[in-house]
């Protein structure tokens, strides 16, 4: 089958979890700029799972386009992806309400680790749709980035059990290497 349909759920879905991220923005108590310092964290780890969020749609648009087709495999290799990136307004929010503690941000990676895998396995099974020899196949190479970035989530989930600052800056760090579409697949 082709990817088109794969793509317009998947886009719903990612849409669907940016809006329940925004729904738990709360507004702030007060009418002058300094009511907005306290939400000053909460929005900035919004920021972040927003940055996030986008970043999985951004390449998970361009790696469906550099395939051709998708099995049955594909198709569940998806919602294995979409269910992960489903629980980051979840442990977004409990990182918010509990003043980044150590086991929501433990928690924080998590969710990130296993999206990163899921997003593994389905470029995985995608390449094995799309055969050995296929534009997406010598796109993806030895995906050393996506490697680099599932080895530093593990790294920051460590770092979370100690101090919860260094782990959210190593959150901060993959996000970086991320921001930039890869451009191994844009091409």
């Amino acid at each position: 089958m082709g990817t088109g349909r794969l793509e317009a759920f998947s886009d719903g879905v990612i849409a669907i979890i940016i809006t329940i991220m925004v729904l738990e923005l709360k507004t702030p108590h007060g009418p002058g700029f300094e009511a907005l310092l306290p939400i000053i964290p909460i929005f900035l780890s919004y920021a972040l799972s927003f940055v996030y969020v986008g970043i999985y749609w951004n390449n998970h648009h361009h790696m469906l386009h550099a395939a051709e087709r998708v099995s049955g495999a594909g198709l569940w290799a998806n919602l294995h992806l979409l269910f992960w990136l489903s629980l980051i307004p979840f442990v977004t929010a409990w990182m918010d309400e509990n003043s980044l503690m150590p086991a929501p941000v433990a928690s924080y990676g998590f969710v990130l680790l296993m999206a990163s895998i899921a997003y593994f396995i389905l470029a995985r099974v995608l390449i094995r749709d799309n055969g050995p020899t296929s534009i997406l196949a010598q796109a993806i190479g030895k995906d050393l980035k996506g490697r680099l970035s599932t080895a530093l989530y593990v790294c920051g989930i460590a770092l979370s059990l100690w101090h919860a600052w260094l782990a959210i800056s190593v959150y901060v760090l993959v996000a970086i290497m991320w921001i930039i579409p890869d451009r191994r697949i844009e091409k």
